[in-house]
């Protein structure tokens, strides 16, 4: 965290910081699993390629086929064996298949149960980058107070600072709760 000379600083840093939180709250969603095919939810599991803990993506092409099926067609035949142990033994509950060419894996429709834990365990997601933005919020308010102390900023400017600094924490704690109700009608939508 770089130091707040004027209050400008301490929003431009408020803005940036909080867009941080709400970019990851975004790439977190984006690995949660719905019942549709998504390649994303891969995203997590590492295969160990020549003793190296490597991304599924950085193996191979994946794509979509159909809503039901993630295809992933390695570069190395050889790793075809170790994308489908990867696959298997991650806690994505999901079982591949392969022709020694490419690993076929099969999207299983989510039970109620499922869909209930995924939005039971979004919504805490969702609590920790709630909390993280008004830590941020706290942060930049006891910056700007200090500013102000020190006679570097006036009551007005300290004031009008803080007043954005609450515009700001309420857009992008808006944009994290619109981007988990969006999640939410997915995960319970699709049957």
């Amino acid at each position: 965290m770089s130091a707040i000379a004027t209050s400008k600083d301490a929003l431009a840093q408020a803005r940036t910081r909080m867009e941080k939180a709400v970019e990851d709250f975004r790439k977190e969603l984006s690995s949660v699993r719905t019942g549709r095919a998504n390649v994303s939810v891969l995203d997590h599991v590492r295969v160990d390629y020549h003793g190296t803990g490597m991304p599924i993506n950085q193996l191979g092409t994946l794509n979509v086929p159909d809503p039901m099926t993630i295809v992933i067609s390695p570069w190395d035949p050889g790793a075809v064996p170790l994308i489908d142990k990867a696959i298997r033994t991650s806690d994505l509950g999901l079982n591949p298949t392969n022709d020694g060419k490419v690993v076929r894996v099969p999207i299983p429709p989510l039970t109620e149960d499922r869909r209930k834990d995924l939005v039971k365990n979004m919504h805490k997601v969702l609590e920790n980058h709630r909390t993280a933005v008004r830590n941020i919020r706290r942060d930049i308010k006891e910056a700007v107070e200090k500013l102000e102390k020190e006679k570097k900023i006036s009551e007005d400017e300290k004031k009008r600072s803080l007043e954005e600094l609450e515009k700001v924490t309420h857009s992008e704690t808006k944009k994290i709760e619109d981007l988990a109700a969006a999640k939410e009608k997915e995960v319970l939508e699709m049957k």
